[in-house]
C-alpha cells in the first residue's frame, strides 16, 4: 500500500511537469505570434514594407534590405515601440549607396509684389555670394527668400547655361514662376498687355542654351473696354468691320458667320475684350448684323447697350421701318434701339461746310477748312501744337459763321483722332468724319471709333479707312540682336575708336563714331552686350589689363551718357591677350589694340567671360588708333 501510494504521488508530479511544459509552450507561442502580428503592423503603418518580421521565442527579428541606414535605424525604432527594445534583433542589410543616382539639381523661382523666393537644390561650388547678388539685383529693393540647399555632387554642363537663362527671364518677368533643371526651364508669367507678351517672346526666344528644353508661357490679361464698342459697314466698297470687341470665342463664331453671311470676307479685327455689358453681348450684335444686311446696307453701332443703325440714303421707308421693327423686338431687353433713315443735307452756296487735318510721313500737320470763331480756332491750333509740337504746324483755317452746332467739337475730336496715326488725312463734315492714313497700331481701328464714339456720340457718322504697316511698328519693327550688332559693323567698317595716348580718354574726333553706336543701340532693347578692350603686348602685363578695361569701361561711359540703356551692358579689359595681328610689326600692335562689341551668349554666373575663341567669332571689332606709349611699357 505504501509503495501503491508513492507512485500515485510521483505519477501525478510528471502529469503535473507535462501539462505545465504545454502551457508555457502555448503560452510563449501566443507572446511570439502577437509580437509578430504587432511588429509587423507598426512597420506597415510606418511604410516600411520592404521589412519582414520573424519570430524566435519571445525574441523578434527583423529582416530586409532597407533603403538607407535611416531607414534601418527608423525601423528598429518601430519595433522598440511595440515590444521591449532588448528583445528586438536586426538582421537587416542596407542598399549598396554606389547605385543611387545623384539628386537632380533643381530650382523653384518665384516673383511677384511681395518679392522672390528661391526654393531648391544647387551644386555646392556654387558661387553663392554672386549668386546672391544677381538675384537683390534682380528684385530691385524687394526682399529675397533664400532657402536653396547644395549637395556636392557632379554638375551636368547645361546646368549653368540653364540657370542663367532662366535668371535672364526673371529680370525681364515681375510676376513670374520659373523652374529650372540641368535640361528644361519652364517659365509662367503674366505680362501687362498683349503687346509686352509679344515682346516678351521675343526677347526669352533668343539666346536660348544649347541642350536645354524651354518651355515659355506669358499669359496678357485681356484689355478692358469702356465704352464696349462693335460698329459693322455694308456700303459699296464691302461689307467690314470697323471696331469689333467680343466675350468669348463662341461669342467671336456667332459675330462672324453673321458677317460672313453679310458678304463680310477677309480677316477680322474683333479684340477678346473684358467689360461686355450684357451676357447677351453676342446675340445683340449678331441680330444687328443680319437687320443691316436684310436692309441692304448701311452702319450699326453697338455701344455698351446702346445700338444705332443708319440706314443708306434712298432706302424704302416702307423696308427701313419692318427691319428696324423686326430689330427693336427681337434686341435683349437691355438693349436700346436707335434708327435714323438719313435724308440728303441742305446745300449752302459755298457747299457743305467742312475742316480738314492732314499729318505727313515727316511729321508735318496742315489744319484747313472752317472754324465758327477766333477763340476756336486758336484752342485748334494750341490742341495740335501739344499732340503733333509745335514747329511742324501749318495753320490754313478760316472763321465762318453759321456752322452746324457741335462743330467744334467734331473739329477738336477730328484732330485728337489724327494723332492716333502715322500718316493720314481727316475730314470733317457736318454728317459724317472721314480718316484715312497708316498706323503702327493693329486696334487703332477699334481704338478711332470708341474715341468719335465718346466724342460725339453713338450716332455719330464715320468712315474709317486705316491701314495696318507692321513696318511702323515699334514692336514689330524691332531689329534682332544679330542685326544690331551687324549695324554697328556696318557703322564702323571704316572708322576707329581712338583715345588720347597712353589714357582712357575717348579722343574728340572718335565722338561721332560713338554717337553712331548709340544712336543703333536705342534701337535695339533688351540686349546684354559685352564691350571688350584689348591691347598689344609692349608694357607689363597687370599695366596692359587695367588700361584695356579703363578703355571698356570709358566706352560704356560714353554710350550712358548717350542716354542708352546700359544696364544689361559689362565692360571688360582682357588686356594683350587674344591677339589678332603679331605683335613684331606697328601694323599688327596697332591691330591688336581694339574695342570689341559682342553679345553675351549665354550668360554665366558667376560673372565668366566667353573664351577668346568664342569672341574673336562672335564680336564686332572697332580698332583702336593709338600708338603704344610708356604707359604701356616697362
Amino acid at each position: 500500500m505504501r509503495l501503491s501510494a508513492l507512485f500515485v504521488r510521483i505519477g501525478a508530479f510528471i502529469l503535473a511537469a507535462f501539462l505545465s511544459a504545454i502551457a508555457a509552450h502555448t503560452a510563449v507561442n501566443v507572446v511570439e505570434d502577437r509580437s509578430i502580428v504587432a511588429v509587423q503592423e507598426g512597420l506597415l503603418d510606418s511604410s516600411m514594407e520592404w521589412a519582414s518580421v520573424i519570430g524566435d521565442g519571445l525574441q523578434v527579428i527583423i529582416e530586409g534590405e532597407a533603403p538607407s541606414e535611416a531607414s534601418r535605424f527608423r525601423a528598429i525604432a518601430a519595433a522598440g515601440r511595440v515590444v521591449d527594445a532588448s528583445r528586438v534583433i536586426d538582421n537587416m542589410s542596407v542598399i549598396d549607396s554606389a547605385g543611387i543616382a545623384p539628386p537632380e539639381f533643381a530650382i523653384e523661382i518665384l516673383r511677384n509684389d511681395s518679392g522672390v523666393s528661391l526654393i531648391g537644390l544647387i551644386p555646392a561650388d556654387t558661387d553663392r555670394d554672386a549668386l546672391s547678388a544677381r538675384i537683390t539685383g534682380i528684385a530691385d529693393g524687394q526682399p529675397v527668400t533664400d532657402l536653396l540647399e547644395v549637395a556636392d555632387y557632379p554638375v551636368p554642363d547645361t546646368w549653368r547655361p540653364a540657370l542663367n537663362y532662366a535668371l535672364r527671364a526673371l529680370s525681364e518677368l515681375e510676376r513670374s514662376k520659373i523652374s529650372v533643371t540641368s535640361h528644361r526651364v519652364s517659365v509662367n508669367a503674366i505680362s501687362d498687355s498683349p503687346a509686352e507678351k509679344a515682346q516678351i517672346e521675343t526677347s526669352l526666344a533668343r539666346n536660348t542654351p544649347d541642350g536645354v528644353a524651354i518651355a515659355v508661357s506669358i499669359t496678357a490679361p485681356r484689355p478692358v473696354i469702356s465704352p464696349y464698342t462693335t460698329r459693322f459697314i455694308l456700303d459699296d466698297d464691302g461689307a467690314r468691320f470697323v471696331a469689333c470687341a467680343v466675350d468669348t470665342p463662341e461669342t467671336l463664331r456667332l459675330v462672324l458667320q453673321a458677317a460672313t453671311e453679310a458678304g463680310f470676307a477677309g480677316d477680322h479685327n474683333c479684340v477678346h475684350a473684358l467689360g461686355v455689358p450684357s451676357r447677351t453681348w453676342g446675340d445683340a450684335v449678331v441680330m444687328s448684323i443680319k437687320a443691316v444686311s436684310e436692309i441692304g446696307g448701311g452702319t450699326v453701332t453697338l455701344s455698351d447697350t446702346d445700338v444705332s443703325l443708319v440706314a443708306p440714303e434712298g432706302t424704302p421707308q416702307a423696308i427701313f421701318d419692318d427691319k428696324v421693327g423686326e430689330l427693336e423686338n427681337a434686341l435683349p431687353d437691355v438693349f436700346a434701339l436707335a434708327a435714323e433713315l438719313p435724308k440728303p443735307p441742305d446745300a449752302t452756296e459755298e457747299g457743305p461746310p467742312d475742316f480738314t487735318a492732314t499729318l505727313s510721313p515727316e511729321g508735318d500737320v496742315q489744319l484747313r477748312g472752317r472754324v465758327p470763331d477766333d477763340l476756336v480756332n486758336k484752342t485748334a491750333q494750341n490742341y495740335a501744337k501739344a499732340k503733333f509740337g509745335d514747329g511742324n504746324l501749318t495753320m490754313g483755317t478760316r472763321v465762318v459763321a453759321g456752322l452746324p452746332a457741335g462743330w467744334s467739337v467734331r473739329v477738336l475730336a477730328g484732330i485728337e483722332a489724327l494723332s492716333e496715326l502715322s500718316n493720314g488725312a481727316v475730314i470733317v463734315q457736318p454728317d459724317l468724319i472721314t480718316i484715312s492714313g497708316n498706323t503702327g497700331n493693329q486696334n487703332a481701328s477699334a481704338e478711332i471709333t470708341a474715341l468719335l464714339i465718346d466724342k460725339l456720340g453713338q450716332n455719330a457718322k464715320m468712315d474709317i479707312n486705316v491701314t495696318y504697316i507692321e513696318q511702323l511698328d515699334p514692336i514689330a519693327g524691332l531689329p534682332t540682336p544679330e542685326e544690331c550688332i551687324a549695324q554697328i559693323s556696318q557703322v564702323t567698317e571704316a572708322r576707329k575708336i581712338l583715345f588720347d595716348p597712353g589714357s582712357a580718354t575717348i579722343s574728340a574726333g572718335t565722338q561721332p563714331v560713338v554717337d553712331d553706336i548709340a544712336e543703333i543701340l536705342q534701337r535695339c532693347p533688351d540686349l546684354r552686350i559685352r564691350i571688350a578692350g584689348f591691347t598689344d603686348s609692349q608694357g607689363r602685363e597687370v599695366m596692359n589689363q587695367q588700361l584695356s578695361q579703363d578703355r571698356a569701361e570709358a566706352v560704356l561711359d560714353g554710350l550712358r551718357l548717350r542716354r542708352v540703356p546700359v544696364a544689361t551692358f559689362e565692360a571688360v579689359g582682357f588686356g594683350e591677350a587674344d591677339p589678332i595681328a603679331s605683335n613684331e610689326t606697328e601694323e599688327g600692335r596697332e591691330a591688336n589694340r581694339r574695342i570689341e562689341f559682342s553679345l553675351i551668349v549665354p550668360e554665366t554666373i558667376p560673372e565668366q567671360t566667353k573664351t577668346l575663341e568664342e569672341i574673336a567669332a562672335d564680336s564686332v571689332t572697332v580698332a583702336e588708333d593709338d600708338p603704344a606709349t610708356e604707359a604701356e611699357t616697362e
